[in-house]
């Protein structure tokens, strides 16, 4: 077998593999088929995701059932104003032993598991955000001065309510970089609900199966990362960042009105990953431009912080996306 075929049997194997997980969280899940697709993108692209979207949507659903069908190990974690950090990443306890003599032993938290859900994560004060931030970003804790390093693969899928938010803490800025996606949960539609209805009010609710393990996400994860991209789509994908700061000479008139700071370079390392992920699952060998505006929403809606006239105005970083990839000139390559 030629490199190239066995290139070929490794990408159909992918987007097999792909499917897979779609068919078996979809047994559970209904509709959302977006949600699903960047959760899983995200999970094979190595980044963590933050699900906004009001209560009863079936957010916390979802990551369960992520987790059963990739015989993960799960943890759910209830973010509360009185949640400390030893409580998210674990403790020195005092063990005594037969001979009187006592040590300290690590007791670790539940940040240690393959996926974890952060449940209401922007109610918990800035102190347990931040141990958080350290797990995300270093894929590690720290207690005491020693460091434990978490399992691979390790996704933190978060959630927060965009209607209620008396006394909660707002995520900051730096830990809203560290998520790959930001993805909006939108409400079911009148046949969505009724299948809700027919799948969880009857004998039998269904159950996804356990397909995968880490091991094999850590292989697609690494066989994505494989896929080329010209040179002139990557500079491409830089200037839709680059088009979200006003001082920018790719901004356009929405951006230089209503942005007050655009997004990073993680924007970029964003939007690329995705972009190969989706052209695999395009049956494509390359990215195309289409790749990197579809998934440019959910790699930079959270990346954006609008200035006051932004938001006085109750604009929406879609809308001033949906701008950028308007207006910002594609490079003419064969694709």
């Amino acid at each position: 077998m030629t490199n190239t075929e066995e290139a070929k049997a490794q990408l159909d194997a992918f987007r097999a593999d792909f499917q897979a997980m779609r068919r078996e969280v979809g047994k559970v899940i209904v509709g959302h088929e977006e949600i699903i697709d960047g959760t899983l993108t995200a999970l094979i692209a190595g980044g963590h995701v933050l699900l906004e979207g009001v209560p009863g949507l079936g957010k916390t659903l979802l990551v369960r059932t992520l987790a059963d069908a990739l015989h993960l190990k799960f943890q759910r974690i209830q973010f509360t104003p009185d949640l400390m950090p030893a409580d998210l990443i674990g403790t020195n306890v005092v063990h005594e032993s037969d001979d009187g003599r006592r040590r300290f032993d690590f007791q670790p938290g539940p940040v240690f598991a393959n996926l974890v859900l952060a449940d209401e994560i922007n109610r918990a004060t800035p102190k347990t955000q931040s141990a958080l931030l350290e797990a995300m970003a270093e894929k590690s804790v720290t207690v005491a001065g020693k460091t434990h390093q978490l399992d691979r693969p390790f996704l933190v899928m978060a959630t927060q309510n965009p209607l209620e938010m008396e006394g909660t803490y707002p995520l900051p800025e730096a830990q809203l970089d560290r998520f790959l996606f930001k993805l909006l949960v939108k409400f079911p539609t009148a046949g969505e609900i009724e299948a809700i209805l027919s799948r969880t009010t009857e004998a039998g609710e269904p159950r996804a199966e356990a397909i995968f393990d880490g091991p094999r996400i850590l292989e697609l994860a690494r066989l994505a990362r494989q896929v080329p991209i010209a040179d002139e789509l990557r500079r491409y994908g830089v200037t839709l960042v680059l088009a979200t700061h006003p001082e920018s000479e790719h901004a356009t008139e929405m951006t230089k009105r209503f942005v007050r700071y655009g997004a990073s370079p993680r924007g970029a390392q964003a939007i690329v990953l995705g972009a190969k992920i989706r052209a695999i699952l395009d049956h494509r060998y390359h990215v195309s431009r289409e790749d990197l505006r579809s998934v440019a929403h959910a790699a930079l809606r959270h990346r954006m912080i609008l200035n006051f006239e932004g938001q006085a105005e109750n604009i929406e970083p879609d809308d001033i996306l949906d701008d950028i990839i308007g207006r910002v000139e594609a490079p003419a390559v064969a694709v």
